[in-house]
């Protein structure tokens, strides 16, 4: 092959079409390939060595898959020139990934690789020492495990091949094997030949019927119309008849052709298989009719490092293009990451910062009406949801002052109970009475409003505080244990208040307000009429009084002479109560309102600070530690960007070879 790069033509064939195999008895087992894709190839290793597929990179791979007793083995075997673990039941329990390297030297170099170690071994104990490792990785049982056994051989005449080689697929459980045995090997398999980048190698005993190979089964889920799959039939000089047909006529749908391949029998040296098997498919009555192009390890050999060339190079400019872009985006997420703080200095900074920028989100939030850092959450939209309360408290206490069924009974009956000794025109202490009444009876509500205020921004401190410190855990713990403190502090004087406004409304009536003497004269001027109205009708008729409507007066009848008091009374009580329910809710209003920005921008600060002081130095100490998951993601993104780096660097060197594969 000429050191230029070839034609897209010349791939396509080279790739896609049988060539005739020519075979010679001192020709080893190795490709014209070699020198070009072993870089490729060594850079695929690597990057399977660095385990970058659990950044989600997936990397192109040659499966082997089949049944149990399908041959899957002795392929393997010819391919290596090794000998590999058999015996009876399941003998690849793990994921043997074999790396096969042409080495120019005649003393081969086998050993290998896992769980972060090399173990060297030689050809005649290369299946003791894997049945070892095994055995260290998933157990001296006859369970299986998904970490990979890597077994790399360096020998002259093998060619540069990387197979994983996967646990034949059983259905019984037997020899001690676990219970779900199937489930275990199929999601394996179903793992490895899943991604797109993955060649099935898909191991057929020439005794069966194709179709109902769970090997088949299995890729067909994954690979329908087999396009990435490669069919090898062993067992062809047991079973000859009919299996031209069968590989002819590909009822199973295999896009990548099949090989046919005689096993290695008994002690033949792979050198005397390789003739026996050429002889075999030369001479035999029915193989010998088979396309030579299909037959011998020599070709399977020659077909895999074909396509494994080829979908290296389709792969691997994706697969930079990956690991530069997941590289870029964890670099930029790491530099999103908070600082670790390292001193105390840096504490007291980081705790001064935190409590800066909760209170301009908390003036936002509170005090200025803005919505902007929170435009869906209305539980954040403070000033909104303050009005809705205010609202809803002004509504209930003007609920509770609705008028009695017996209209103007309540003022009679104090009337007649607070008689003294005094001018028959006062009756300062009925309204007194009356006004005493009225406020006991709201007296809750105003001490209900303040406690869900304050439950309220209880809420919105704690969701900011805990915004602008969830990168600071001990920190965290801290705000949270002194907000709730802080707000109750501030609850209590709130209730204080209210209590006291409440005991002053009971003590004293008095208003500047002009409202109070327009509506108690707009009342009075019913007085008159409404009288004579009572004194002219039926015992059950009603009467309209503006600001009333129709009330029942007729139980009034017998209260002839106190109607002029009580009508006055009344109307002094509802005049001057309207002006204690404005005068609540505006006080109410500007209290909450005043005290909301005391602590936003005074008490907050303050509290924190002092309990900060008041606190043992190892408080400060401990805020230097990040929380777990910060922690855990900090070094994930560290372990995850250095991975990618040496995973670049791998790919390096290769660049300018990976371009011919492109063309």
């Amino acid at each position: 092959m000429s050191g230029g790069k070839p034609s897209s033509k010349r791939k396509e064939v080279e790739v896609h079409v049988e060539h005739k195999a020519i075979f010679h008895d001192h020709v080893p087992i190795v490709s014209y390939y070699n020198d070009r894709i072993t870089p490729l190839l060594d850079a695929v290793d690597r990057l399977r060595q660095l385990q970058v597929v659990k950044e989600g990179i997936q990397l192109p791979t040659i499966v082997v898959v089949g049944d149990q007793s399908s041959g899957k083995s002795s392929v393997l075997e010819s391919l290596a020139c090794i000998h590999l673990p058999r015996g009876d039941g399941i003998c690849t329990r793990v994921p043997l990934i074999m790396r096969l390297k042409h080495h120019p030297s005649l003393v081969p170099e086998i050993f290998l690789q896992f769980n972060d170690k090399t173990v060297p071994t030689d050809e005649a104990h290369v299946a003791d020492a894997i049945n070892l490792a095994t055995d260290e990785i998933a157990g001296n049982g006859k369970g299986i495990s998904n970490t990979e056994l890597t077994l790399v051989v360096k020998k002259n005449g093998v060619p540069d091949l990387t197979l994983v080689d996967l646990p034949g697929i059983t259905r019984v459980p037997v020899h001690g094997h676990p219970e779900n045995i199937y489930e275990q090997i199929a999601n394996i398999i179903m793992k490895y030949i899943s991604p797109d980048e993955s060649v099935i190698l898909n191991v057929l005993s020439a005794s069966v019927d194709f179709s109902t190979c769970e090997s088949i089964v299995m890729s067909q889920k994954v690979d329908k119309k087999g396009e990435r799959t490669l069919a090898v039939v062993t067992k062809v000089d047991k079973s000859p008849e009919g299996l031209l047909e069968k590989v002819t006529r590909n009822d199973v749908n295999i896009g990548l052709g099949y090989v046919c391949v005689r096993n290695r029998i008994g002690n033949e040296s792979y050198e005397d298989a390789r003739k026996e098997e050429a002889a075999l498919f030369a001479t035999h009555q029915l193989l010998s009719k088979i396309d030579k192009s299909t037959v011998g390890i020599q070709v399977l050999a020659q077909k895999l490092v074909r396509i494994q060339a080829y979908i290296i190079a389709k792969c691997l400019p994706g697969i930079i293009r990956k690991i530069d872009e997941k590289l870029s985006a964890s670099i930029s997420e790491l530099n999103r990451m908070p600082r670790r703080l390292l001193s105390v200095a840096e504490v007291v900074a980081a705790f001064t910062g935190i409590i800066g920028s909760s209170r301009e989100s908390l003036s936002k939030i509170l005090v200025r009406g803005e919505i902007d850092e929170y435009p869906h959450e209305k539980d954040m939209h403070g000033t909104a949801r303050l009005v809705e309360m205010l609202n809803q408290f002004s509504a209930e206490l003007h609920k509770c002052s609705g008028h009695a069924k017996n209209f103007m009974i309540n003022e009679i009956e104090v009337l007649e109970e607070t008689k003294g000794i005094e001018l028959p025109n006062r009756s300062d202490t009925a309204f007194l009475t009356i006004l005493q009444r009225k406020v006991e009876e709201i007296s809750d509500l105003p001490v209900g409003l303040v406690e869900k205020v304050w439950t309220y921004i209880e809420g919105v401190v704690i969701s900011v505080l805990n915004h602008h410190s969830e990168n600071y855990h001990q920190l965290q713990l801290f705000i949270r244990r002194v907000a709730p403190k802080l707000v109750a502090k501030m609850r209590d004087r709130s209730i204080d208040w209210v209590k006291e406004i409440v005991q002053m409304e009971k003590g004293t009536d008095y208003t500047c307000n002009p409202e109070y003497m327009k509506e108690w004269q707009a009342l009075m001027a019913q007085q008159h009429t409404f009288i004579e109205d009572i004194m002219q009708r039926s015992r059950y008729c009603d009467v309209k009084i503006e600001g009333f409507g129709y009330v029942e007066v007729g139980h009034l009848m017998v209260h002839e002479f106190i109607l002029p008091k009580a009508f006055d009374l009344k109307m002094r009580v509802i005049a001057y109560w309207k002006v204690v329910l404005t005068r609540m809710v505006d006080n109410m209003a500007l209290h909450l309102q005043l005290n909301i920005r005391n602590l936003v921008n005074k008490e907050m600060e303050k509290e924190f600070v002092n309990e900060l002081v008041g606190t043992a130095g190892d408080v400060i100490e401990r805020m230097l530690e990040e929380p777990p998951s910060v922690a855990n993601k900090r070094e994930k993104l560290n372990k995850s960007i250095k991975l990618l780096r040496e995973s670049n660097e791998v790919l390096a060197n290769i660049r300018d070879k990976i371009e011919w594969g492109d063309h």
